[in-house]
């Protein structure tokens, strides 16, 4: 994959997505003890990055590939920017979701005009679902991460980013499948080499980490967290390629600290964060990342909280599980 895809998806997506904003934030840089920036994608329309990647794979497609209509996999996120393109482009879409999906999510999804269809009790379960489904269709499939076009789109961030702050010395980004941090990683090593970048995972749902770890793209069995759109088996092929090019490190957090960043971002930056979303965070705090003296971007890739979820933040329950 080149960089001058991510440059063509960003001029296909101007005027589309928000150029969200970078923000320094003095209370995590003291915490952090270095210059802590976050790339506020919860503040994206469909509240998540994912409508980046969608969209631009969405307006790439052929006349005839969306004639039948168009199918996707996801915990959430990338439905709502699937469903939120296929609007824009006036194409039916279908949207497969786990079962478990928070409920916000599939509403939000419904409310794009998508149809949604819950099956499977995770990403991958529904995956296979959707698959079967668009087969027995003829509609085109679009996969959640393990796209060049989707990857392009979540790349526009990592251009963002160096853009505005040519300097930044980290970015660090939530991994599920990988997309985002393959785009991000392109996209930003393209402008500055010497840039380090750094993915995060749950501990319970740390396929891409334990991939990293052997040096072979390896699958776990159940992937459960609260960090729902973290719950992936195995990162994508292509994504696993470019991250063993691009990437320079990847660790992993428990639930018990993406809860706590979840609400810190709440408390002390008046930032409403989902459990991807605050995983960066969480490994910053937890120490998993060099920060002193540097300046580091945390992408910050979602805000759609099931509502249900705020007694957690509260302290008010345990920890819930996707």
């Amino acid at each position: 994959m080149r960089y001058e895809e991510i440059v063509q998806a960003k001029r296909r997506l101007s005027g589309v997505v928000h150029h969200t904003p970078l923000v320094h934030s003095k209370t995590f840089s003291e915490m952090a003890g270095g210059k802590t920036l976050l790339k506020l994608e919860n503040l994206q329309r469909t509240g998540a990055f994912k409508l980046r990647g969608a969209f631009n794979k969405v307006a790439s497609l052929a006349e005839s590939d969306r004639a039948y209509g168009i199918v996707t996999a996801s915990a959430g996120n990338h439905a709502q920017g699937v469903a939120c393109a296929a609007a824009h482009y006036g194409v039916a879409a279908t949207v497969v979701m786990p079962q478990s999906a928070p409920a916000a999510k599939v509403n939000a999804t419904e409310n794009y005009g998508a149809a949604v269809v819950l099956a499977g009790a995770n990403y991958d379960e529904a995956y296979a679902y959707a698959r079967q489904y668009a087969e027995e269709r003829g509609a085109t499939f679009v996969h959640a991460f393990d796209d060049a076009a989707v990857i392009a789109g979540q790349g526009t961030i990592g251009i963002e980013i160096v853009d505005e702050c040519p300097d930044v010395d980290t970015i660090v980004v939530p991994i599920g499948g990988g997309g985002l941090i393959a785009g991000v990683a392109l996209a930003a090593k393209a402008a500055n080499p010497s840039v380090r970048i750094v993915g995060v995972q749950p501990e319970s749902a740390n396929s891409a980490y334990l991939s990293w770890q052997t040096g072979r793209r390896l699958a776990i069995a159940s992937p459960v967290t609260i960090a729902d759109g973290l719950a992936v088996k195995s990162p994508g092929e292509l994504p696993w390629a470019m991250m063993q090019r691009y990437v320079d490190d990847i660790v992993t957090v428990s639930d018990d600290e993406i809860v706590q960043a979840m609400r810190l971002h709440l408390e002390r930056a008046k930032l409403l964060v989902e459990g991807a979303g605050a995983a960066p965070l969480a490994a910053l705090l937890g120490g998993k990342i060099e920060t002193t003296g540097r300046q580091t971007a945390l992408v910050v890739s979602g805000g759609n909280v099931d509502l249900t979820r705020l007694a957690l933040l509260a302290g008010l329950g345990d920890t819930v599980r996707a």
